[in-house]
């Protein structure tokens, strides 16, 4: 085989590849991270980070919720501190004959 010949270039590039299927192989079999073609790295999937995700997602729900009722809330407490003493007064005595 002639050093400067399309066969020598095609082996250095066919073994070159072969070491980075073997080299990933082995880092994905040991845990570690993985590369890709361009030296990036691809972290391995945590299966406890999915528990976490529909934790936070569940979480950020409820707290969404709780965020609308205080929004209502806020949005009574400034009609009541902004309306005439004499309507909130009225409102109240009707609420009240109503029970």
């Amino acid at each position: 085989m002639d050093w400067g010949s399309p066969q020598f270039v095609l082996a250095i590039i066919a073994l070159s590849y072969g070491g980075w299927i073997i080299n990933n192989w082995v880092r994905a079999k040991h845990g570690y991270e993985l590369e890709d073609e361009w030296g990036g790295k691809t972290a391995k999937a945590n299966p406890d980070e999915q528990r976490k995700i529909e934790l936070l997602s569940n979480e950020n729900e409820e707290l969404v919720g709780k965020i609308d009722r205080l929004q209502e809330r806020l949005q009574v407490l400034e009609r009541i501190a902004t309306d005439p003493a004499k309507r909130t007064a009225d409102e109240i005595e009707a609420l009240r004959e109503k029970n």
